[in-house]
């Protein structure tokens, strides 16, 4: 299989770049060419207009390629995308992941409907696609769940992903032992909630005990990566694993929203400030090296200033390293539009402040990794990520994948520099 003129332009979460390798490996098997792939996001506002802009972009300076749109901004806003003179065919996420509709893509674009996306609540089943290889030699993505049982007030995302629902035990552990034995180093598990794994699927599975059994049946697997996780659905289990098995990374990011417990009970959330807190400090407590990123949203409807000020409190408290901050932007359909809107100019001036406070975090930490040893992976030449995810500058030529060991001497732009021992 050659890849003539072939792209795809991916925004948004890790399960949509797991999806992308989904759908390059189906393009390619057909035979298609010519054809720019975005993969859309619908986290925030922002997010769609950048997909929109870059859209037109390609399409200025590639006025002969054909475009097709997908993900969940094109799941929720079909019509929208249909408008665009720049775009040519618009694909559900469920027709997205499908052989059929790369096959009738092959056949004559113009000979089928502009656009192609069916009602996502209706789908039960999950992609049992194995992917035969993750575009670079250094970290592979593997979907474990998708969809959302949950309907926080701000998130459209269970109308753009679908119900929960789990990737078969077995199928999980193929892919990864097809993954690892091709050579990829580290593996990152990946869904929309993946706390609620196999709740669907059996009372005796669930995240903890994937984990368990990835431990088990894949020793060659170097490194195991978690991402996002609700910590309130975790159970003693987990945190027994975690602490215990050191192929584990040692970095969480977690889903806390905001610090305020009234905050927290109009986005609908499920925990507490305090579960957060008594989470990190007792992972903190069992396994010292681990940090904790997070996704913090401000400007939500009725937030005041010193709810604000409790969320900065509640940083410090779970000693949080790396912020994903999120100006909060309506989602025309959820409960939160409807609800008093805080003024721009009062969000962007928080989000510049929890920015701000981010990077002292973030520098902070580096700083305290000086005169320590790490293992690297390489991601690129000169360029890798320790353990707990911190970039690494250093010198050396290594292999795209390996693992190498550094020692941290300095700190620079937010990145460590290693001399490689």
């Amino acid at each position: 299989m050659s890849e003539k003129n072939l792209d795809f332009i991916t925004f948004g979460c890790k399960l949509n770049m797991f999806e992308s390798e989904i759908m390059r490996e189906k393009a390619l098997e057909n035979g298609l060419e010519n054809i720019t792939f975005f993969n859309t996001c619908a986290v925030t506002n922002e997010a769609i207009r950048q997909a929109r802009q870059r859209i037109r972009k390609e399409k200025k300076n590639y006025p002969n390629k054909r475009i097709i749109v997908t993900g969940c901004a094109a799941q929720l806003h079909p019509e929208e995308f249909n408008k665009m003179d720049e775009v040519d065919f618009i694909i559900g996420n469920r027709e997205k992941i499908l052989s059929k509709t790369y096959k009738e893509l092959k056949h004559d674009i113009l000979t089928i409907p502009s656009i192609k996306v069916t009602d996502i609540m209706e789908v039960r089943e999950t992609s049992l696609h194995l992917l035969k290889s993750f575009g670079s030699k250094t970290r592979a993505f593997v979907e474990v769940q998708n969809g959302c049982d949950h309907r926080c007030t701000f998130c459209i995302i269970p109308y753009a992903r679908g119900n929960s629902r789990s990737v078969p035990t077995g199928h999980i552990i193929e892919q990864m032992k097809n993954l690892v034995g091709t050579g990829y180093s580290e593996i990152v598990l990946t869904g929309v909630d993946i706390t609620s794994y196999g709740k669907d699927l059996d009372s005796n599975i669930n995240l903890s005990k994937l984990i368990a059994l990835i431990m088990k049946d894949i020793p060659d697997l170097k490194r195991l990566r978690i991402s996002s996780i609700d910590s309130i659905e975790l159970d003693q289990e987990f945190i027994d694993i975690f602490v215990s098995e050191k192929k584990i990374m040692p970095h969480l990011h977690l889903s806390i929203q905001s610090g305020d417990d009234l905050i927290l009970k109009r986005m609908k959330r499920r925990h507490l400030s305090e579960h957060t807190v008594e989470f990190c400090q007792k992972i903190k407590a069992l396994r010292s090296e681990t940090v904790f990123g997070a996704d913090i949203i401000t400007g939500f409807p009725t937030e005041t200033d010193k709810m604000f000020k409790t969320t900065k409190d509640h940083i410090d408290k779970c000693s949080l390293t790396y912020l994903h901050i999120f100006p909060f932007s309506a989602k025309k359909g959820t409960p939160a539009e409807k609800m008093p809107q805080i003024q721009n100019s009062i969000i962007k001036t928080r989000a510049t402040e929890l920015r701000q406070l981010g990077t002292r975090k973030l520098n902070s930490f580096l700083k305290g990794q000086i005169g320590q040893r790490h293992k690297i992976l390489v991601e690129k030449n000169g360029f890798g990520r320790t353990e707990q995810y911190s970039e690494v500058n250093f010198t050396g030529n290594f292999n795209q994948g390996e693992i190498i060991t550094g020692l941290i001497k300095s700190v620079n732009q937010n990145k460590l520099n290693a001399k490689i021992i």
